[in-house]
């Protein structure tokens, strides 16, 4: 009885591994997504050199690094290399994480930006934070105050049902990390601004609001709470 169980078990973890060696076969490559605006849509706030070098270079690299990670995981799956699937879990949270996070910033940019948001979003930011200003300056503060690189994220806690500010460092993911769901983020790697604005981040800070797209924000706090 005792071998059969372990028969059974072994089979049972034997199609797991088929089925997720399946899934990761069947997979489409990630790709670069487009920009929903040209280049040079966010100046004078953000100049269109450091959008062509950040999305066709940056974000080019951490998509096509993932891919190879990806492709390298899936090799030591089949060879149930548990040490190789370990050591890959940097390079796979890593470009990961930049992938994700760029996706995210691009949506979260435009040029018909700024201001402040409007209805469920801006009634959340007032019962959250007390105000907008006082949202704006806590937001500015966690991402100025990001040792290195990372970002400052507007997220949603689920759990608690609020919203909340926090930073990520490197290319951490959010959702992955911390598990608030990503409404907003700026990024504060100096490859978003330093072309620009040198290494004054708060220079940077100050003039990322003018672009902030708070109808794709908005959009992005009501699809998480349904």
């Amino acid at each position: 009885m005792a071998l059969l169980c372990r028969l059974a078990s072994r089979g049972r973890s034997r199609t797991k591994l088929i089925a997720a060696l399946g899934c990761l076969a069947s997979r489409q490559k990630h790709t670069l997504p487009d920009l929903p605006y040209d280049y040079g849509a966010l100046e004078p706030h953000i100049n269109a050199e450091i959008m062509q070098l950040h999305h066709s270079k940056h974000h080019a690299t951490y998509v096509n690094n993932l891919n190879v990670a990806e492709e390298k995981y899936k090799e030591a799956l089949a060879k149930g290399d548990v040490t190789a699937q370990v050591s890959l879990q940097p390079a796979l949270k890593f470009n990961g994480g930049g992938h994700i996070n760029h996706t995210i910033f691009w949506t979260n940019l435009s040029a018909n930006g700024g201001g402040e948001p409007q209805g469920e979003l801006m009634e959340a930011i007032k019962r959250d934070f007390g105000s907008f200003g006082k949202f704006k300056e806590k937001l500015t503060a966690v991402s100025v105050g990001v040792q290195g690189s990372g970002w400052g994220w507007l997220g949603f806690s689920q759990d608690q049902g609020r919203l909340q500010v926090t930073a990520c460092y490197n290319q951490d993911p959010l959702q992955g990390t911390t598990g608030l769901i990503p409404l907003l983020g700026i990024d504060v790697w100096e490859h978003a601004y330093y072309l620009q604005y040198k290494n004054v981040r708060p220079d940077y800070l100050k003039a990322v609001w003018n672009v902030i797209n708070w109808e794709n924000v908005s959009a992005r706090y009501t699809a998480c709470k349904k």
